[in-house]
Order: C-alpha cells, then sequence, then structure tokens
C-alpha cells in the first residue's frame, strides 16, 4: 500500500527551534518528525510514501527519512498548493489506485492505521478521516443552577471531536479533491453532504507540533511511557 504525506509546511510559527528545517523535519526527540509517521506507516504494511513538500527540499526528506523501510518518493510542489491540491499533486504519483493513506506532516499519534483501514473498507465509504476528542487549552469553571461556582477541572476533554490529520482516501474521494486549495473547504463537505464520509475514533496519542510549546510537549510525551510504541517503531 503506498501513503502521502503532506509536508510543505515551513515552521515560521517555530521559529530558531526548527533550526532552518521544513516543519516535517523538526527534529523531535532526536528524529525528523515525519520519521515518527513514516515509522507508523511501514507497521501498517505501507511500502512506499509520497512526499508532498516545497520546491527545493525533495532531496533533504529523501535523505532524512531514508533507511526506516519504506520507499521515500519527494515531489516538490510547482507553487503552493494548500492541503487538499498538495494531496492531489502527491497522488498522482502513485503506482496503483485504489486506497491511500494521507498524514498531515506536522502530526504526532500512535494510531492504529490497520484497524482504520479497515473500518474504511468495511463502511465502503469514499474517504474515512481519524477523529479524536478535542482537549480544552484553559480550565474551566464549573456552575451550579444558581450560579454558585461548584468546582474547576484544568484542561478537560470537551465532547467534541475533531481531525487528527490523518486519512484514508479512496478513488472516488480523491476525484473531489481540488487543484490548489484545501480540501476540508469543499471535498470532504461535499462527501459529508452525500454521506460517503466516514470517521474512525481515535482516543491515544495526538500532537501537533506548530509552536515551541507544542515542540516541548511532543519532546516530553515521547519520554513518556505513553508514547513508547512510536519511539519503539524506530528501533
Amino acid at each position: 500500500m503506498e501513503a502521502i504525506i503532506l509536508a510543505g509546511g515551513k515552521a515560521e510559527r517555530l521559529g530558531a527551534a526548527a533550526q532552518g528545517k521544513p516543519k516535517s523535519l523538526v527534529p523531535v526527540a532526536g528524529r525528523p518528525l515525519a520519521a515518527y509517521q513514516v515509522a507508523l506507516l511501514a507497521s501498517a504494511g505501507v511500502d512506499r510514501v509520497i512526499v508532498s513538500c516545497s520546491a527545493g527540499t525533495a532531496e533533504l526528506f529523501a535523505s532524512e527519512l531514508a533507511g526506516l523501510g519504506p520507499e521515500i518518493v519527494a515531489v516538490p510542489e510547482p507553487e503552493p498548493l494548500g492541503r487538499g491540491g498538495g494531496i492531489k499533486f502527491a497522488a498522482a504519483r502513485r503506482v496503483e489506485s485504489g486506497e491511500v493513506f494521507a498524514l498531515n506532516g506536522d502530526e504526532l499519534f500512535d494510531l492504529d492505521l490497520g484497524a482504520m483501514l479497515e473500518a474504511h473498507r468495511s463502511s465502503a465509504k469514499a474517504a474515512t478521516i481519524a477523529v479524536t476528542h478535542l482537549r480544552s487549552p484553559f480550565g474551566i469553571v464549573e456552575l451550579g443552577d444558581d450560579d454558585s461556582v461548584t468546582g474547576f477541572e484544568e484542561a478537560p476533554e470537551l465532547p467534541h471531536w475533531v481531525s487528527c490529520g490523518a486519512y484514508v482516501l479512496g478513488d472516488e474521494a480523491l476525484e473531489h479533491f481540488p487543484e490548489k486549495g484545501d480540501h476540508e473547504d469543499g471535498a470532504f463537505p461535499e462527501l459529508a453532504a452525500s454521506g460517503r464520509l466516514g470517521a474512525f475514533r481515535h482516543r491515544g496519542v495526538w500532537v501537533t507540533v506548530n509552536t515551541p510549546k507544542d515542540l516541548r510537549r511532543a519532546e516530553e510525551l515521547l519520554g513518556s511511557d505513553a508514547a513508547l510504541t512510536l519511539v519503539g517503531r524506530l528501533g
């Protein structure tokens, strides 16, 4: 099976912590962020990973992600195409049709991709997205019926689902993707409206690395027992 990693981000908000590298190659616990994704994909049986990257970075991605198992095919975009356009552009470099994993290159997670693929095939949807519960970045105040404060809770898990940035896409779904732009603006709402978009619930590790604070959280996570499987996959 093949997979796409969307890796055109420039790490502008990471500042000096990015060490001048694209966001997907920023070191996390001594390894490029995307290396954890490649290792996760390899554990799910993926043997070819297409990296949609910005112009001038293809050789860097090919060298930094080499040796993890899957073949790495770095595909530089001729111009910034947006997330949906980047996936569509990379999908044209597949050697086989059918389902393909697609991951945002700035995410760290321990998704069970095999179970996600099985759920996708069982549902017969055009696409399946991984979702997780949103955790509040703030503490909350609990109120009683008379507006008395009854308690406090720090950064609770909220009863809403958000996308983890990981998808299984079939050919039908890819036909809806734009040549340029974001798939969450058009393709996914269109598929949802027609009942062709499914979800896979994830309750494990999920960190989006956008800022130095996110990077510190990812580093701390990879040093904890909760993420030993992520480190283990990289040997």
